[in-house]
């Protein structure tokens, strides 16, 4: 792990969170690390948490859904789904977030700098409630699970 790209989440507005991070890596396969759920479940959920990614399906196409459920057990278990609305490989995805009530969505573009990848993920969150929430939760654990990506894709390019 090289160390030295550093993870950089801004508050863009009352309900918009953008998150960006250099991986050196090829803009197609960072997409892959995010689109097969293979190797999306190896680096999704920060391992410090202690709570294991039970199920990932991704059906990673515009018009395709997702769901990923986290969780010790099935009785403690807590799922996220949604929907992809914009899938244009390697460059881009975009889904719904649908588990709280209210839909979020969430973006991310790849690309490319000659091998190495800017990533750039938005979150739009539906009220600034639901934007100060994944600051302090989602938002949070971010830079580990970036971390684990970069593990993750150095292996892959390796």
């Amino acid at each position: 792990m090289s160390g030295k790209n550093e993870t950089v989440v801004e508050r863009r507005s009352d309900r918009e969170l953008v998150v960006t991070r250099v991986f050196d890596a090829p803009a197609r396969i960072v997409f892959e690390a995010w689109s097969k759920p293979e190797l999306f479940q190896r680096w999704w959920v920060p391992k410090a948490l202690g709570v294991p990614l039970r199920a990932c399906e991704m059906d990673v196409r515009t018009g395709g859904g997702y769901r990923l459920e986290f969780g010790l057990d099935a009785a403690n278990s807590m799922a996220f789904y949604g929907k992809y609305t914009d899938v244009t490989p390697p460059s881009r995805i975009v889904w719904t977030n649908e588990e709280g009530g209210e839909v979020s969505v969430t973006t991310v573009n790849f690309e490319d700098q000659g091998g190495k990848t800017l990533l750039t993920l938005s979150e739009l969150y539906p009220s600034k409630e639901g934007c100060d929430e994944a600051i302090q939760g989602s938002a949070a654990g971010l830079p580990m699970q970036f971390d684990q990506l970069d593990e993750l894709l150095a292996e892959l390019v390796g």
